[in-house]
């Protein structure tokens, strides 16, 4: 059997478990507080009673998809400038999808529609979007298909994956004063609009001549590009990474729950993304500089299934999940690439093969996404008595 039963993904003690959901998050951001939320708010009654919100979750999302597309038309290697309005194009996709992101709660409480599916249904499509996400905007700042922009995709799903890591053991999602869905996302659009306003090509323009009050604090020969990429850095290695692992460290302790355990689960997402930079640094690999995006996309998918892994079972209140298996067409292809140089031998698959296997790679990616959305959805809903993308209509009471 190529895909597992859909029991498999979640079990019925998972589903009995449901009754024990509650949804708690916590934004300290005052940009979200005092700006953001009276927007959302004023955007939620723009929206008719009977859509759903995984339905709002899923149109926002497609936004970005769009851009995607579109990218790839005018840009396939992520770098040729496009017509203008194609890079506002991309800030206002992925504003609306933010927008839609954070109208769909409040559309679910709004219409008495809450239920554990909405969160799986949110972060999940939160997780794809932090590989989708990032060929929009490495396009739209011309990073191509080289190391910016796999260092991009690579922060997003970083940042993602201790965030998700902390909500398992807190029960809570925190963002904290400075975050990347607000503060981060506010950035990217500012970032998009200027490419658009003066072509893309200007982030490869040198430091010292764009800024030059930051030419003695900056390495010599660095590209704008590479301060954006630095900023992220060191926005996600101080506002983010150690603040998951601080309140991860704090609730074990709290709970007497073993601090090694829990440090332990950083583990697999670390043979993640080492089997990412083996695959690609390998002198025997031909994917960097020529099928990035296919690649982008197929670890990407990767990464959404473990990101979903972790809030499946924190909504069900199951054992932290292991995902050792969803690696192994990583760690295939991260094996073939360097054992070549291990043993200092020739290649042992030419470009083509490496291709080949690169692009099935990428449909087995996607057929084992879908699969696993469609089989734990059905079994939520009907657990659950509701339907994913519909409110079932109620008909009033009539009196008699």
């Amino acid at each position: 059997m190529l895909f597992p039963a859909k029991e498999s993904y979640v079990s019925d003690e998972g589903l009995r478990n449901l009754r024990l959901y509650k949804y708690s998050s916590i934004d300290k951001s005052p940009v979200s507080q005092y700006i953001l939320k009276p927007y959302w708010e004023f955007c939620t009654t723009l929206f008719p009673m009977w859509l759903a919100p995984n339905l709002i979750t899923l149109l926002g999302f497609f936004f970005v998809l769009a851009n995607v597309a579109i990218a790839l038309y005018y840009s396939p290697d992520l770098e040729t400038a496009g017509p203008s309005w194609i890079y506002f194009s991309f800030a206002i996709g992925i504003w609306l999808y933010s927008t839609f992101d954070n109208v769909d709660g409040k559309q679910a409480r709004r219409t008495g529609s809450s239920s554990p599916l909405g969160e799986l249904f949110d972060h999940g499509v939160d997780s794809l979007n932090c590989s989708f996400g990032a060929l929009v905007q490495a396009a739209g700042l011309g990073m191509g298909l080289g190391w910016h922009t796999v260092f991009l995709h690579s922060m997003t799903v970083i940042v993602f994956f201790f965030s998700t890591w902390e909500n398992y053991h807190t029960g809570s999602l925190y963002l904290g004063y400075i975050n990347g869905p607000t503060e981060g996302l506010i950035i990217a659009c500012t970032l998009l609009i200027l490419s658009g306003v003066y072509g893309p090509a200007m982030w490869w323009q040198d430091v010292s001549t764009a800024l030059p009050v930051l030419a003695n604090v900056t390495p010599a020969g660095w590209k704008l590009m590479d301060l954006f990429l630095a900023g992220m850095i060191a926005m996600m290695a101080t506002t983010q990474v150690p603040i998951s692992i601080y309140r991860v460290y704090a609730v074990c302790r709290e709970k007497g729950q073993s601090v090694r355990e829990a440090m332990s689960q950083i583990a697999p997402f670390g043979v993640y993304m080492a089997a990412i930079y083996a695959w690609l640094a390998s002198p025997a690999s031909f994917i960097l500089g020529h099928h990035t995006v296919a690649f982008v996309m197929a670890t990407g998918l990767v990464f959404g299934r473990i990101a979903t892994a972790i809030i499946l079972a924190h909504v069900t209140h199951m054992p932290y999940p292991t995902y050792w298996k969803l690696l192994t067409p990583m760690l295939i292809g991260a094996t073939l690439a360097t054992l070549p140089v291990i043993f200092q031998s020739g290649p042992i698959w030419s470009s083509t093969t490496e291709a080949i296997y690169l692009y099935l790679f990428l449909a087995y990616a996607v057929a084992s996404y879908l699969h696993w959305a469609v089989s734990v959805i059905d079994r939520f809903c009907t657990h659950l008595g509701i339907q994913c993308l519909r409110i079932p209509y109620r008909p009033l009471m009539t009196r008699p």
